[in-house]
């Protein structure tokens, strides 16, 4: 029996719903603050640009992994199918399931594999499947590596437009509008780096559970490859000798069966004879039997025999 987890994608959008709920509602109770935060009293675009840039990263990412585990929940869905079939006994195990879907490319290339009596390497098919489905996650993998790094990188701008406004206290006479570039320059790195480390724990963690899905679903392949397909197109040397060793106990125990049936048969032709043999004597008996009732119906009718009469005539 395959062992994996049918249902994961559509555990963690639940989750991923839910999650999102909760921060909507947060960001709903505290968004005076925010407007506060990341809107109003912006002495430059610097802010706008970084956070913008951040979140828009973010979604981007975000619509990615659902669209990944949109997809994961009908591969899912197609494994399921497939075991589904092969333990119903279906005469073809990829009915009435995608033909783009993992098992289903699975199945055809063992199947076309096996057509040119060439051994199956599992191993490489694995390999294959691991490296293709990896290259999936490229753009969400890179993501989650630079979504921290861009409020790092807004941190840094902000800090640099910090140092600028203290040039230009420095360089004045009143030093008012260096302050506020200052004071800005400050907020604008603080607010980077607030929207880059919340933006990196919620992604982060939905990066992560998109591997654990995949993980589970290659792994349920895997499986239903060893279980089910493997078994019924190649034959290694140990199944072989399996099979030749199982075939070998079929005949030892025809032979055994044909030896038991032989001494029966034995047997009974004992017992016919020794029936044929009573039968015989009761015969035997019967026809004296008969010849005494005949000489004794020719005496008390006083009739000749046969013989007499011929010497008669």
């Amino acid at each position: 029996m395959v062992q994996y987890k049918s249902n994961y994608s559509r555990n963690v959008l639940f989750q991923f719903l839910m999650l999102s709920l909760v921060v909507g509602f947060l960001l709903l109770i505290n968004s005076e603050f925010l407007i506060n935060f990341y809107i109003k009293n912006q002495a430059t675009n610097t802010g706008y640009i970084v956070n913008g840039s951040i979140l828009s990263l973010f979604l981007l990412g975000i619509f990615r992994i659902i669209a990944l585990l949109f997809r994961y929940s009908r591969e899912e869905n197609a494994l399921t199918r497939f075991i589904q079939n092969v333990e119903n006994e279906e005469v073809s195990p990829t009915r009435s399931i995608n033909k783009k879907s993992l098992i289903y490319n699975r199945y055809t290339s063992v199947l076309e594999i096996s057509k040119h009596n060439v051994a199956v390497n599992h191993s490489a098919l694995a390999s294959t499947l691991v490296a293709t489905e990896s290259t999936r996650l490229s753009l969400a993998r890179f993501i989650s590596n630079i979504l921290i790094l861009t409020g790092v990188f807004g941190t840094i701008i902000s800090l640099s437009i910090a140092l600028l406004g203290a040039s230009d206290i420095i360089d004045s006479a009143d030093g008012i509008s260096g302050m506020s570039i200052v004071i800005h320059g400050m907020s604008t790195a603080l607010s980077t780096t607030a929207t880059a480390i919340v933006c990196y724990l919620f992604f982060g963690y939905f990066y992560m559970k998109l591997t654990d899905v995949q993980t589970e679903l290659l792994s349920g392949i895997e499986q239903a490859t060893t279980l089910y397909i493997m078994p019924r197109f190649t034959y290694q040397t140990d199944s072989m000798l399996h099979e030749v060793g199982s075939l070998v106990k079929a005949l030892h125990q025809a032979a055994q069966t044909m030896t038991t049936t032989q001494i029966d048969f034995a047997e009974a032709g004992r017992n016919l004879h020794v029936l044929t043999s009573t039968y015989a004597d009761h015969l035997t008996r019967l026809g004296n039997d008969i010849e005494e009732i005949k000489s004794l119906l020719r005496d008390g009718f006083r009739l000749s025999s046969s013989s007499d009469s011929s010497s008669n005539t």
